[in-house]
């Protein structure tokens, strides 16, 4: 089972698929963390996400970028965190963007395979109205090319507004 969950910044979107990890009750819980840890701001916001996630039998699995190599235990679940992060890493820091919605989709697919259920978590940057730097612009192109796809491809998906889940998308399966 594929969920995706998107929702802005701070709006619970963590939290909550977290919780869908959890409630699905598998044994073995891979985080795969996707950002890379630049700042200080960075290194607060890693240290938030790991004080969430204590106690809650997670293994983290650091991957920045080419999610194609992650090997994960057969049977459990991951939880993905945040496709907005990767997509960064794969343009500017990584294969570039030639092919960047297959080859993370297919990286994507090869998650859902070895495991009952992926859940994505990612960002929802596209209603501010705001012109950016055309750099910039070619990123949200990118990362609202493979929420699509990813949407495409889930059983769910669900935005996160307030703490509350709306899903677009599926039902609650949990």
């Amino acid at each position: 089972m594929l969920i995706l969950v998107s929702g802005g910044a701070a709006s619970g979107k963590s939290e909550y698929a977290e919780s869908l990890i959890v409630r699905a009750g598998h044994e073995k819980r891979t985080y795969i963390a996707t950002m890379e840890i630049f700042d200080a701001e960075g290194a607060r916001r890693a240290a938030r996400h790991r004080t969430m996630r204590a106690g809650k039998g997670f293994t983290t699995l650091e991957c920045p970028r080419g999610l194609m190599e992650a090997a994960l235990p057969a049977g459990g679940s991951a939880l993905l965190e945040c496709m907005s992060n990767l997509v960064a890493n794969e343009m500017f820091g990584g294969a570039g963007e030639q092919g960047l919605t297959e080859r993370v989709c297919l990286g994507v697919q090869r998650l859902a395979a070895q495991t009952e259920l992926t859940v994505i978590v990612t960002n929802e940057l596209f209603s501010d109205g705001i012109r950016y730097a055309p750099e910039t612009e070619r990123y949200l192109a990118a990362l609202s090319a493979l929420n699509n796809a990813l949407a495409a491809q889930a059983d769910a998906v669900v935005e996160v507004v307030c703490g509350i889940p709306i899903y677009w998308k599926g039902k609650e399966l949990l």
